[in-house]
Order: C-alpha cells, then structure tokens, then sequence
C-alpha cells in the first residue's frame, strides 16, 4: 500500500508503487511510511466500525485480530498507544479455526460455497404463553402428522394441512401452532438437505401465521441458498421481509450479503456484513474477512474500470519535483553549434526551460511536440526520450517509460540517467535482475558517476539490505560530497539498522554543513517525532517551513509533519487540519495532506467529510495500488454511513466499546 520506488528520494518523499519479491520499507521515519502505519494501523476500525472519538493520541481505537494473512508492521507512537482492540478469540472463533483446519478449506472458498448453511437451522419462535401446547391448547387435528412426513410421498409433507375452509375456521392461535409446526417440519426436511420440500413447508407457514416472524423469511432464504443452481435472489428477497420484521437479524444479515456478494452487489454486501460485525459486538471473524474480501472486489473492479477510462495525469508539484530532485542535475541541451536549429530542436529547448521553471505541464507538452516535429542531433533525441520516459513513469506508464528510456539508450548507448531510470523502471515491473543488469551497465559506462551508487543504495535500502545501502551512500558521497540526500538517505539507513545514536549524529552534522537547506530540519524532525520528542520535532519542522518559503515549487511535506505531530503529541485535530489545509493551497494536489484530512475526519466522527476525502484522494491516486486503498477507504466510511443511519442505537455502543479498549 505505500508507494515506493526502487530509486526514491529520500525519507517523506512519497514515490511511485514498485511490486518486488523482495522485502521492502521505507525509512520508519518517513512521512510516507507512518502516515501509511497510520492507515494501516487504523483499518480494522475504519473496515468493520465507525470512527469514534479518541481518549488518547493514538489514532483511532482499533479493533485488531489475529490472522495469517496480517503482518505486523514496525512500532511508532501511534501504533504504541493505540491499545489492543477486541480481540476475537471467542471459543467458538476458535472451534471454528479448527474446523477450517480439519477441512482444508479457504476460509473464502468456504464462505462462498454457503458450508454451514446445510445444518440444522434451529430458529425457533418465541411463542406467546397462550400459544403453547403445554398451556393446553389443542393443535388442529390436522396437524397431527406434522412430526412425521410420510417420506416416499412427494406431497407428504403438506397432504395433512387444512384446505382452505378449514383453515378459515381457525382460531389465530391455532393458525400461529400450526405455522410453527410448519416451520419445524420445514426445519427438518432442510437438515435432510431436501430444500424444496423445506422451502414449501416454510411458504405454508407463511400464508397460513397470523403472527409473521422474520425466522419463516430467513429460513426460506437459506433453502434458496442450497438450490443448484442457487437462487439468491430470492434469498435476497426474503432476507429483506426478514429484516423488516427484525431489523437486527443477523443471520437475516449474513444470509443477505452472502447473496448480495454472489450476486456481484458487492458494495450493498459490503453494507451488511459491516453491520454484522458491529452488531455481533466484533466477535464474528467470517463476517469480518468478508468485509474486507468484498472491499477488496469492490474496489479493484471500481480501480480497474476507472484506469481504463480516464486520461493519464501527472502527480502533484511536490511528488514531481521530489523524484526529479533525487538525479544531480546536469547541463541542459543545447543544440550543436554552427547548425540551423530544426522546429523540433526550438521546441526541446522550451520543454527544458519549462522543467527548470517547475511548469512540469508545459514540459510534457514540450517534449511530445519536439519528438514528433523531429530533433535534428543525436544526443538531443536522446535527452528528449528521457525526459518524456521520466514523466510516462511518473504518471505510472511503465512499459511506455521503458519503450522511451530503452531508445534514449540506443540514440546514446552511455547516458547514464537513462541507465538509471530503466533500472527503476524494471524494478516497477518486477523484473531485479534487469534493474541491477541495468546498474552494472551504468558503471561499465561511467564508474564515477555518484547518481549510479545513490540510486542503487536507495533499491538495497528497499530491499531492507542496509549495509549494502549505506556502503553505496557512502561511495556515491565520495565521489560528490555535496548531493544532500546521499547524506540524508544514509543517516536514515542508520536509524533503520537500529544505530539511532549514530543516526542523530549524523543529521546533526547535515544540518551544519547545508545550513540553508530546509531538507535536513524535516527529515530531522521526522526522526525526533519518531522517538516521541514532540517539542523538537515540532521546532525542526517550523524551521524547514521557514527556510524553504522561498523554494519554487514549495516543498508542502513539512506543514503535514506538523501536523501529525501536533495530533499525535496534543491531540490537537483543528490545528492539524488547519496545516494539512495550508499544504493544500500551496500544492492542491498532496495526496498526503488529503489522505490525513480524511483520517482526521474520520477521527471526529466526521464520516460524510471522510468520503469526500477519500474521493479526493482517488482523484489523485497515481498507480492502481494507490487508486484501490482510496476506494477501500470511501467505501467502507460509506458502509459505515449507512449503518449508522439505519441503526442509530448503536451509536452509543460503538463509542462505549471504544472506551473500552
């Protein structure tokens, strides 16, 4: 879920999403990586419950189980304060992890396949006193048969009900006895698994009870479940007379949105299983698997049909500007000498003008314009292909990025950026070996080239080998001593091996050298809010937002650092909505200042502000991993919406049991 590339800037810079085989993570300080723990830490809650009001600075409370598919992620303020959550080991969870073991079933395919559904349903109606046998009211003789069908007879198990007539001259409670006996016969033919027979005897039930009981509806449904093919529906269909007689039924619940997933609506499944799980107090571990597994089909599905219509995007300033920051900067193009500049080679000019301005629009259109019309030099051609490569991967056009970057490579086989920016580009694709066969190739071209070492260093650190990074940083600085983020990425990878002594140091001797750099104060303070030094951080990144107000674009990052400390330290939510939303004026497109406005909101209950968060952040979603978290998020606020509108009771439950944990 947290964007990395293989070659990213260093600490907060957030950075296109990189599928490896490999371990990855991002420095336990940075931006990126604790606002995507903040995420993560905060997903059960925001998948199977509504958002409450904190008692401590922990986020939001967290309803956490074990499962084998969670990871554990790294400790940090947040996730140390948060607390446990209910924990859903009840014995009968427990029997039922030994059931699926036994079986040898995915949970999944098991759910799907309705098991479970086939027992005996053992419903039974609470029946008024005077209703009862044992208060001496006599069933119809009619009924008498009720207990034992005559089984070689199709039509046995109702030959013994009252023709109309006499039915009409029963009493309501003798119609209310005989609808229950019909229920119980129809429970036993369902435990026979003869469903049709079951599903007669519960519709007889129904046309014949005076007094209608939601278990008539929910038992039906089930039978229709079990047909082959199923008819869900009319499981549906029933399921909904169920709850309109018992609007907490939650077997009613489970059996609809079991329906409602196979039959596509998942977002409606989504609904009932959210309030399944919030009505079972939490307890029920199918029901919340099936929240997410619905979540996840939802929103590939939604992901899938909006790539595949809307029209490619360049991300924000910031997130530009940060990658293109992480490559030393070298000599612009310029045509050779004593030749007639074509309209092509004009118009390549522009697009570098336009780069080195941050006019990162007009640079794209620059640069497609230059290629078509024709660039009259070999070199420029290839300075051309990298620089329109660069942005196809930045608005997440892998294989268009290759195709540009692999003829940069052939119009000048030793352009080492271009080496580079493959190598992340294969990274992107899955395919390591080809990144560091790209890596060598570089070296073989260039071996002083620093940007080569930096770029390798940063694929290692994702790769979680520190020591193989920190000895590319520190070649990469041998070679230029000045590229700040070779310092930075290293002192980062220190505090990631657990050197965190080593670590400070180091940034304070950054922050000596680059006085006026406003880089080192916030990835700096990143490390003292790591560590829970709230004043400090907060005095760091008040000094990266002073020293870089001037900077063209405005590096916004710092403003949502500060905010996340000012919640985490204070909980001071309108102060850190307050600097998410000055991050927003100066760069309208963070995805990050927008993916904690949508957290914050959730914070203060504020689902319906949460959504539109999370819309936002959908908008601006550059791959597909990031377009489907966004989804996730904006539909399980909306499950939670829904719930809470239709079942406002439980409002206080929720919250008490917040206050619980």
């Amino acid at each position: 879920m947290a964007p990395i590339l293989p070659t990213p800037p260093p600490a907060s810079i957030p950075v296109p999403n990189v599928p490896i085989t490999a371990p990855r993570s991002a420095p336990p300080s940075s931006l990126v990586n604790r606002t995507q723990r903040f995420l993560e830490e905060n997903q059960r809650l925001i998948l199977l419950g509504c958002a409450v009001l904190a008692a401590s600075g922990a986020g939001y409370y967290l309803y956490n189980r074990s499962s084998g598919s969670d990871k554990p992620g790294p400790s940090s303020p947040a996730s140390s304060s948060s607390g446990g959550g209910v924990a859903g080991s009840s014995a009968s969870s427990k029997k039922n992890k030994k059931k699926k073991k036994k079986s040898g079933e995915k949970k999944d395919e098991k759910f799907l396949r309705n098991e479970g559904e086939q027992g005996p349903l053992l419903e039974e109606i609470p029946q008024p006193a005077g209703e009862r046998k044992e208060a001496g009211v006599k069933a119809p003789e009619s009924t008498a048969a009720v207990e034992s069908p005559a089984e070689d007879d199709s039509v046995a198990h109702l030959a013994d009900i009252p023709d109309a007539e006499a039915l009409a001259g029963l009493d309501d409670t003798a119609k209310n006895q005989l609808g229950a006996s019909l229920k119980d016969r129809g429970n036993k033919l369902y435990s026979k698994k003869e469903f049709k027979k079951a599903v007669e005897c519960y519709t007889k039930a129904i046309e014949i009870s005076v007094r209608k009981d939601a278990v008539f509806f929910s038992n039906r449904a089930a039978c229709y479940t079990n047909f082959s093919p199923p008819e869900y529906a009319k499981c549906v269909a029933d399921c909904d007379e169920a709850l309109k007689l018992d609007r907490t039924y939650v077997k009613a619940l489970k059996r609809r949105a079991t329906a409602l997933e196979n039959l596509g609506r998942d977002e409606e499944a989504v609904r009932d299983f959210t309030a399944t799980t919030i009505i079972e107090r939490f307890q029920d571990e199918q029901a919340a698997t099936s929240v997410e597994r619905c979540l996840k089909k939802l929103a590939q599905k939604r992901a899938k049909d909006i790539l595949e219509t809307r029209e490619p995007k360049l991300p924000s300033p910031t997130f530009i500007s940060a990658y293109l920051s992480a490559f030393r900067p070298h000599p612009k193009p310029s045509v050779p000498s004593g030749s007639n500049p074509s309209q092509g080679d004009q118009t390549l000019i522009l697009a570098f003008e336009a780069l080195e301005a941050a006019d990162y629009s007009h640079a794209v259109t620059f640069v497609n314009e230059a290629i078509d019309q024709g660039i009259s030099w070999k070199e420029g051609e290839a300075e051309a292909y990298n620089l329109r490569g660069t942005f196809k991967f930045l608005i997440g056009d892998s294989e268009g990025a290759r195709s540009d970057l692999q003829k940069s490579l052939d119009l000048k086989p030793d352009f080492v950026q271009s080496w580079v920016k493959i190598a992340s580009v294969h990274m992107e694709l899955g395919d390591s070996a080809s990144a560091f066969g790209d890596f060598e190739a570089a070296i073989r071209h260039n071996s002083n080239d620093p940007d080569i070492y930096y770029h390798r260093g940063q694929v290692y650190f994702i790769m979680q080998e520190f020591d193989k990074a920190i000895a590319d940083y520190n070649k990469s600085t041998a070679l230029d001593g000045d590229f700040i983020f070779t310092h930075i990425q290293a002192a980062v990878a220190q505090y990631k091996m657990g050197n965190v002594g080593a670590s400070m140091a180091a940034f304070r001797r950054i922050l000596k050298q680059f006085p006026e750099k406003g880089e080192p104060s916030n990835y700096y303070g990143e490390l003292l809010l790591d560590q829970q030094k709230f004043q400090e951080s907060l005095e760091r990144f008040d000094k990266s937002i002073d020293l870089d107000k001037t900077r063209r674009p405005r590096n916004v990052l710092p403003f949502v650092n500060k905010a996340l400390a000012l919640f985490q330290w204070k909980q001071d939510i309108a102060g850190a909505e307050s600097l998410c939303k000055e991050a927003l004026d100066i760069d309208s497109e963070c995805d990050v200042a927008v993916a904690t406005l949508a957290q914050l909101s959730l914070q203060q209950g504020k689902i319906d502000e949460a959504i539109k968060w999370f819309e936002k952040s959908a908008q601006l979603a550059r791959t597909e991993g990031e377009l489907i978290n966004a989804i996730t998020y904006e539909h399980a606020s909306k499950a939670q919406m829904h719930f809470l509108k239709n079942y406002p009771e439980f409002a206080e439950r929720l919250s008490q049991m917040a206050q619980a944990l």
